[in-house]
């Protein structure tokens, strides 16, 4: 038994239980009071660092603990970063990348190398390095973006890969200035350089996801998957350092690498951030606020000099580049907010720039102090920097970042009035059988769901008549919970509906009625295949349900999936559900990064480029008209690659009479690979229940896809028209 005596409370504290208890009821209560003044919580843990650190009330040391975590912070904004980035987007806009990187590099450059020299009369090399402080900078601002639901626009994207590269050059200045410190700049340094950071990003672009794919496929603990993610990111900012350039850099990349490997829908996905966004960013944030030492700045006048103008300089140089940027690619002024937000803000390079270079000693005092590289003004300078340059970046990233989500939700108000979007219709029907199939079943409609809805999520287990009901009860509710519980790992609410029928056709056709269910999902195994009592299964609810219904055979988890072939018949974008399989298509690629190669006719080709133009995903196409020659597809089939074909019901027009031997091919011939097979909504009314085309729109292809004008109104027109 502890006395109380025995407890040391003396300052600074020295209990790692209080510590702990102390951050976390600031990491909770920080935000919430600063909120109500429109401070941004990024701000508030700041602030509270400050306040509670060595040079405010003392109450703690930014020891190695804080470190620690404050590191594992700071790699988790940049490797979030980059596992968030639309890579599609990203490709498209990486020369606007480029531009801004060298925007956001050359200004701070400049402007800091000439005030360095000019209005602080420092030294070339001290001046060089100043600058260097200047051009990098921390995406401190990317947790606030990504929760007010922007993350994916252009201005984002664009910065994200600006910083990757400002930083990287930024870097390199900081090792070529100590090496030149130190006498080792040579040929050999150059190479050792140029080859090492190559090599290093080689090994984390191929290899990581390589390894990464290997382990998803192998192990699907939601435990092992996380740590497995946390030790990559730390193993890549590993390797970075060792290829001679800063941890950050090499957590980005990482992000990169796994990005396709972990669906932004994913159960995954959502610890990662919460983690994160829970514990250890507000760590890193708290311990920047224990570096702030209000009390340098009344010692000296020079202190005061340097940090203003290292304030003014590093907030200019980055307004130039962001403002230079918009002009460049006629961006809107929300965007320029955006841009500046997310790169003034100051903290990890500059933090290691500032005190390696505090650490050079380059000559003596004729009293026999230390001359160093950079002075103790410039280290209290930085702190200020930091200060301001985070203030500010707060401010304008959360300006810029709501107005654009409001211009997003006044957009597609007219779809939500009453209560009556589309989205919110959106019910998916998972029909459960087998317990081996739960997770990849429910996984996959939480990908091609619209991410918006959580709870238009269904699962239903069917018990006929024939079975043993207490035995059959048992086993149904294991199944429907463990399907509740993985919905809930993506943040979604699944309903689970337990009902008793004559037979599973019955069941889930009157289940697809009562619930208006928009989709039907269900599975078969790789050892059953599609038997003779599945298929005419299969047919009895195809008469009776009219739903986009998928039905999935998962022989790998849907996110280690590289490539998806899509094989599309004719007339398929003449027939009523043509948007809303479409739309789970664009959801599929966009959530997991998989790559779609569409196998149709230069007409459906013709609409689905369309939607391509506005709403990118990595996309290729192969005229195919003949369904005799099915087999001539799975030639294509490459490890690691998926099949989809859209199907139709008999005597509808996409129809054709080879479609009754897929099943035969899919057991046959392509039995190795994951297979999904859609049935999409082919009929105006349907007068023996589901759903009738009164109770559907466009809406959700165009809300789902960011309102596909264009495509939207072709689509209604031929719609409108009878069928051939």
């Amino acid at each position: 038994m502890i006395l109380l005596s025995a407890l040391d409370l003396s300052l600074p504290l020295k209990n790692p239980i209080l510590i702990f208890a102390i951050i976390l009821f600031i990491i909770l209560f920080a935000p919430l009071i600063l909120n109500k003044f429109k401070i941004p919580h990024l701000i508030g843990l700041i602030i509270a660092g400050a306040v509670i650190g060595p040079f405010g009330f003392g109450l703690m040391e930014r020891g190695d603990s804080i470190k620690l975590f404050g590191t594992v912070g700071l790699m988790y904004i940049m490797f979030l970063a980059g596992l968030e980035i639309d890579l599609v987007e990203f490709k498209k806009n990486s020369g606007k990348s480029l531009v801004f990187g060298m925007f956001t590099f050359l200004i701070p450059m400049a402007l800091g190398t000439l005030s360095g020299l000019y209005v602080l009369s420092f030294g070339l090399l001290t001046s060089i390095l100043l600058a260097s402080m200047f051009a990098s900078h921390t995406l401190l601002a990317y947790p606030l973006v990504s929760k007010l639901g922007v993350a994916k626009n252009r201005a984002v994207t664009i910065t994200v890969g600006g910083t990757m590269i400002t930083d990287t050059l930024a870097l390199l200045v900081l090792a070529v200035i100590v090496g030149m410190t130190k006498g080792e700049i040579n040929q050999a340094f150059w190479i050792k350089l140029g080859v090492s950071v190559v090599v290093f990003a080689l090994v984390v672009m191929l290899i990581f996801p390589l390894i990464g794919r290997w382990f998803f496929k192998r192990f699907d603990d939601s435990v092992s998957q996380y740590i497995f993610v946390l030790g990559m990111v730390f193993l890549g900012a590993f390797l970075a350092e060792l290829a001679g350039v800063e941890g950050i850099i090499g957590a980005f990349l990482v992000g990169l690498a796994l990005n396709r490997l972990i669906p932004h829908t994913s159960a995954l996905m959502n610890r990662v951030e919460f983690v994160g966004n829970a514990l250890f960013i507000p760590f890193f944030l708290i311990g920047v606020g224990m570096l702030i030492n209000y009390k340098a700045f009344f010692k000296d006048l020079d202190t005061i000099k340097v940090a203003l103008v290292m304030c003014v300089v590093a907030t200019l140089a980055k307004f130039l580049a962001a403002w230079l940027t918009q002009k460049t690619f006629r961006f809107s002024t929300d965007e320029r907010r955006l841009i500046f937000g997310l790169s003034n803000a100051q903290a990890a390079a500059t933090l290691a720039a500032v005190l390696v270079g505090y650490e050079i000693v380059i000559g003596k005092t004729p009293a026999g102090e230390d001359i160093r590289l950079l002075n103790e003004s410039v280290l209290n300078g930085t702190i200020l920097m930091i200060l301001v340059t985070c203030t500010i970046a707060s401010f304008v990233a959360q300006k810029g970042a709501q107005n654009i989500a409001l211009q997003e939700a006044q957009a597609g108000s007219a779809e939500e009035e009453a209560g009556n979007s589309a989205d919110s219709q959106e019910k998916i029907l998972i029909a459960l059988d087998h317990p081996e199939l739960v997770e990849e079943l429910v996984n996959l409609s939480v990908t091609v769901k619209n991410k918006k809805n959580r709870s238009g999520l269904l699962a239903a287990h069917i018990i006929d008549n024939q079975e043993e009901r207490e035995i059959a009860e048992k086993r149904a509710k294991k199944i429907l919970h463990q399907a509740a519980v993985t919905a809930s790992g993506s943040d979604n609410v699944l309903s689970e509906l337990l009902r008793y029928d004559v037979n599973l056709i019955n069941g889930l056709s009157n289940l697809a009625l009562e619930q208006h269910a928009t989709d039907l999902v269900f599975g078969f195994s790789q050892e059953k295949g599609l038997s003779i009592s599945f298929l005419n299964t299969l047919d009895g609810i195809l008469t009776r349900c009219n739903t986009t219904t998928l039905i999935y055979k998962p022989l790998q988890p849907l996110s280690t999936i590289k490539r998806h072939l899509v094989i599309i018949p004719e007339n398929a974008e003449r027939e009523i559900g043509f948007p809303f399989w479409v739309m789970k298509i664009w959801s599929l690629a966009k959530n997991t990064g998989a790559k779609m190669l569409f196998y149709c006719t230069e007409t459906t080709e013709e609409y689905l480029r369309q939607v391509l133009k506005k709403h990118p995903i990595e996309a290729d196409f192969e005229t195919f008209t003949q369904w005799e020659d099915f087999l001539i597809i799975p030639r294509d089939l490459k490890p690691n690659d998926g099949l989809i074909v859209v199907m139709s019901r008999i005597g509808e027009l996409s129809y054709n009479k080879y479609m009754a031997k897929v099943p035969m091919y899919l057991n046959k011939y392509i039995n190795q690979t994951s297979v999904l097979l859609i049935y999409p909504i082919q009929r105006i009314n349907n007068s023996e229940g589901g759903l009738n085309y009164n109770q559907l729109s466009l809406e959700p292809l165009q809300n789902h896809l960011k309102r596909l004008d264009d495509i939207g109104k072709t689509i209604v027109q031929i719609f409108r028209k009878p069928k051939a």
